[in-house]
């Protein structure tokens, strides 16, 4: 996987080569020391994922993710050292938000998190749209259909015109809307978090409050997930906790 560093700390960036030096199947082809620079790198070089840090001059990491376009967008990974931006990022669709300092099973993870989205979006092409029947989602494969147990997904997020859906084996492309799932699944199984993300339930391990009406689900495999202001107040309640507690 080719990766672009972008970060204004030069220690920062000397960190993240230090632990990317210990993935074989990971080679950063350069850096960047600001958003306008990055924008540029992105384009010259198409990189498959950028770590990019949010504090920076000029434009700031947020802008450059939402200014980045579709036809060359590669997957995104925010490494910041602030928790309060999680909202932001992952309305941009990040793959993963690490905080500084980065530790390495969690940088392992957000790329092996990048790299599966990758790939999925490049079979794009080999997956028609499904419908939620029952007790399962029926999804086109390479080699015909497979049905993905609602008991068996972890959680859900959006795609663009996709959703993934995620199992603790692995991660299938659907073509449908939150929308349109939101109508379908059964909210006892899969609670909707975010306005890109379901949930379910039984797979939180923790919940961290990030600030008042705001917080982020650790699921069992690890990822952590942010929960929307909007839908706060219900999925506290759902996991059993007030807006007091």
């Amino acid at each position: 996987m080719r990766v672009l560093l972008v970060d204004d700390e030069p220690a920062a960036l000397e960190r993240l080569q230090a632990l990317l030096a210990q993935l074989a199947d990971v080679t950063v082809i350069g850096s960047a020391p600001d958003g306008s620079s990055a924008l540029k790198a992105i384009e010259a070089d198409k990189p498959d994922l950028v770590l990019l840090d949010i504090q920076m001059p000029e434009l700031n990491g947020l802008t450059v993710a939402a200014t980045i376009p579709v036809a060359h967008r590669p997957e995104i990974v925010f490494v910041t050292a602030f928790e309060m931006y999680a909202p932001d990022a992952f309305e941009v669709e990040a793959a993963d938000y690490l905080l500084k300092p980065v530790r390495f099973d969690r940088l392992r993870q957000a790329i092996e998190r990048a790299r599966l989205r990758q790939m999925l979006r490049s079979q794009l092409t080999l997956i028609t749209p499904a419908e939620a029947h029952g007790d399962g989602i029926w999804v086109q494969t390479r080699h015909g259909h497979v049905r993905v147990l609602l008991l068996e997904i972890d959680w859900i997020e959006a795609a663009g015109d996709y959703v993934m859906l995620h199992t603790a084996t692995r991660s299938h492309m659907h073509r449908t809307t939150m929308s349109a799932l939101e109508r379908t699944l059964d909210d006892r199984r899969l609670m909707r978090v975010h306005r890109s993300t379901f949930v379910a339930p039984d797979r939180v391990r923790e919940v961290r409050r990030t600030g008042r009406g705001l917080a982020s689900l650790v699921l069992i495999d690890g990822v952590v997930v942010q929960v929307g202001p909007t839908y706060h107040t219900a999925v506290m309640e759902r996991l059993g906790f007030s807006d007091a507690d």
